[in-house]
């Protein structure tokens, strides 16, 4: 799988900056605390999906899905680093 954090959904607001808010998160935060991030926001768009105004239902799930890509790239992180 290519890396998460090379794309976004919905524009490039995070993606342009020179760090990204999930590197901060990752950086600064338990792994507990990272994953329940990334839950948590995965469950945010799956919930909100169709009932945001100019956001599409599928824009929504794609959002929930890229959430979930970024909580199993960090989860294989954090195990090949616990690993190693």
């Amino acid at each position: 799988m290519d890396d998460p954090k090379n794309k976004q959904v919905g524009g490039t607001h995070y993606k342009d900056m020179a760090i990204q808010p999930v590197d901060v998160i990752e950086a600064n935060f338990t792994p507990e605390e990272v994953i329940g991030y990334y839950r948590g926001n995965a469950v945010k768009y799956l919930l909100r999906a169709g009932n945001k105004t100019g956001n599409s239902f599928g824009q929504e799930l794609a959002k929930a899905v890229h959430y979930c890509e970024l909580l199993i790239a960090y989860r294989n992180k954090v195990e090949n680093n616990e690993k190693g």
